[in-house]
């Protein structure tokens, strides 16, 4: 539908109004006239025709129809009227146009029926012996009060559309003038209407765009001004609103975004319709893509995508637990609850995801570590007892068999000594990492060479030849002991799983701000799936050798948690056969350093 500015609509039912009302008032105008004009001219006639009836009131000059029709003639030039006499039987007897001998019978004629009748006849019709409108007006001819005839004057209607047309140009000009001055003030009136609503369409744009700041001036009526009033008034309440709107978004997107939990919002239909940095991160997802989709789409896992219809069929919390293996195996626990609106209706689900991949590695190496550490504790223990038991039941009369018992008694309590002193150690380890162990500006090389002698003995014993080299100038904030300790670990865990004879090289250098201590031995080599869980408590390779060898299987755990007191970490490379490097990096220390 085609449509058009408010201003054009008013105008041209203004315009259209005013050229109906102009058309009908001259239609009305011209029609009176006319009407006017036709009476004038019947009061005219008659009053002629009263004139001339008096010239035949004689009888005897009725019956000289050559006289009669003589004087028609004379009469109807001087008054340029034609005049018509007419006898009680419709005979003519006299006109001033025609021959009355040669003119029809007039009885049937209207005007000449009401003149016999005595009264007075008006009629106007075409006249076929003029060929013209004519205007005809009768009244009797009375003789001693007895109606002798009819005397009719009649005039062409010419005549009045002469007079007309000299009146027609004035009145199209005038109407012409009166239509520019009636369109000039609809245009003003239609502009005084349409302006303030057009200012009311762009403001009513700019609140559309979220600027508030326009304002609506008071318009040129009370039902406009009003308008703009409410239209200010709700202006600023939007305004107001929409803040309050946007710093509550904002307030909520800052909160989910800085959520660890990932948070996913579903309608009914399962289509996720929100979700923050955290659950695309968990999920793998992109964030702005997602949105919109059904959950089959963009979450590939059939255990939260039941979850979540539970959780909207039920409308009741739940929770529950999935494994996922998207960036590494993870295990989240989810807690779903419905959406709801504020009239309790339901809107979709709410699901929150806790990522417990650290608490379940922390519970799980919790359990390895007590039944670890009760393996540990039961093996020297069992041993001791087991050979108590046999002293007493007679052993003990055996010199030498309770010799070797009470040897390895010995050696299985040095063992539990052992395995509660690392752990010991460890435990204090790690309570000073919680407050800051005592670090003081020393040399590394120091510390290492302290660390190689503490170890020649069992160099010696296995005659194993070290190879050591540190530069004087590397200096590191360090607390001595526990560092000597670390490398102490590092180099007795190299003699113990190298070959009688063979080699292990010592080595400290400075790299990207780091010191670098590495440990290199050409033993039996780790395989490659052991290496990540090398420095946890009690983890042991070989557990059968490491028995063997002595080891407790705290001695790397407690070299990483010294490594991490000093800021640093602990890093292992290996290779099945070809021998094993453990390395400790520390943070470099300059000599102008006061801590």
């Amino acid at each position: 539908m085609f449509r058009r500015k408010l201003i054009w609509q008013l105008f041209l039912s203004f315009i259209i109004i005013i050229v109906l009302s102009v058309a009908a008032v001259t239609i009305y105008i011209t029609r009176s006239l006319k009407e006017f004009y036709l009476n004038e001219m019947s009061y005219e006639l008659q009053a002629r025709a009263q004139l001339i009836k008096d010239n035949f009131a004689d009888s005897t000059l009725l019956q000289n129809t050559a006289v009669v029709d003589s004087l028609c003639k004379n009469l109807g030039k001087q008054s340029s009227s034609r005049i018509t006499i007419v006898t009680l039987s419709g005979h003519v007897i006299g006109d001033t146009d025609e021959n009355p001998a040669g003119m029809e019978n007039h009885l049937n004629r209207p005007e000449i029926q009401k003149a016999l009748g005595g009264g007075v006849g008006m009629a106007k019709r075409y006249s076929h012996t003029r060929g013209e409108m004519m205007l005809y007006s009768a009244i009797p001819i009375l003789i001693n009060g007895q109606i002798s005839g009819a005397v009719r004057v009649a005039r062409p209607l010419s005549a009045l559309d002469k007079e007309f047309s000299s009146i027609y140009p004035r009145i199209i000009f005038d109407c012409i003038v009166l239509l520019f001055l009636a369109g000039s003030i609809s245009y003003y009136f239609s502009r005084r209407f349409s302006v303030p609503l057009e200012k009311m369409t762009q403001v009513s744009e700019e609140f559309s765009r979220g600027n508030f700041q326009h304002k609506l001036s008071p318009g040129n009526s009370i039902e406009i001004d009003k308008l703009a009033q409410a239209m200010n008034r709700m202006a600023e309440q939007l305004d107001e609103k929409i803040k309050t709107i946007i710093n509550q978004r904002n307030e909520l997107e800052a909160v989910l975004s800085s959520m660890v939990e990932g948070v996913l919002a579903f309608d009914l239909n399962e289509r996720l319709v929100n979700l923050n940095k955290a659950a695309a991160r968990i999920l793998d997802l992109d964030g702005v893509q997602a949105l919109g989709h059904y959950i089959q789409e963009v979450i590939r896992h059939p255990h939260l995508q039941a979850f979540v219809k539970k959780v909207i069929h039920d409308g009741q919390p739940m929770e529950g637990e999935i494994s996922i293996q998207r960036n590494g195996d993870r295990v989240l626990q989810m807690h779903g609850t419905a959406l709801t609106s504020e009239k309790g209706e339901n809107l979709g689900a709410l699901v929150v995801l806790h990522d417990i991949t650290h608490i379940r590695h922390l519970e799980n190496i919790r359990r390895d570590f007590v039944a670890n550490v009760s393996h540990e504790l039961k093996t020297p223990i069992t041993s001791i007892k087991g050979f108590i038991e046999t002293l007493r039941d007679g052993a003990i009369g055996d010199s030498d068999d309770a010799a070797r018992f009470l040897d390895i008694i010995a050696r299985q309590s040095d063992r539990l000594n052992a395995i509660v002193e690392d752990l010991l150690t460890l435990s204090k380890i790690e309570e000073a990492e919680k407050t800051e162990i005592p670090l003081e500006l020393g040399s590394l090389k120091y510390v290492i060479q302290n660390a190689v002698d503490a170890c020649e003995l069992k160099l010696k014993e296995k005659n194993i030849t070290l190879t050591f080299e540190c530069p004087e100038d590397i200096h590191c904030q360090i607390n001595k002991q526990l560092l000597e300790q670390a490398i102490v670990n590092l180099l007795d865990n190299a003699i113990k799983y190298s070959e009688a004879g063979g080699a292990i090289e010592l080595a400290c250098k400075s790299s990207n701000n780091e010191a670098i201590i590495s440990v290199r031995d050409w033993g039996i080599g780790i395989e490659k799936k052991h290496l990540p869980r090398l420095f946890e408590r009690f983890y042991r390779v070989d557990k059968g050798r490491s028995s063997e060898l002595g080891g407790t299987g705290l001695g790397l755990a407690i070299v990483k948690h010294i490594a991490i007191a000093h800021h640093g970490y602990v890093g292992v490379d290996s290779l099945i056969g070809k021998g094993s490097v453990f390395t400790i990096h520390l943070p470099i220390a300059h000599i102008s350093d006061n801590t």
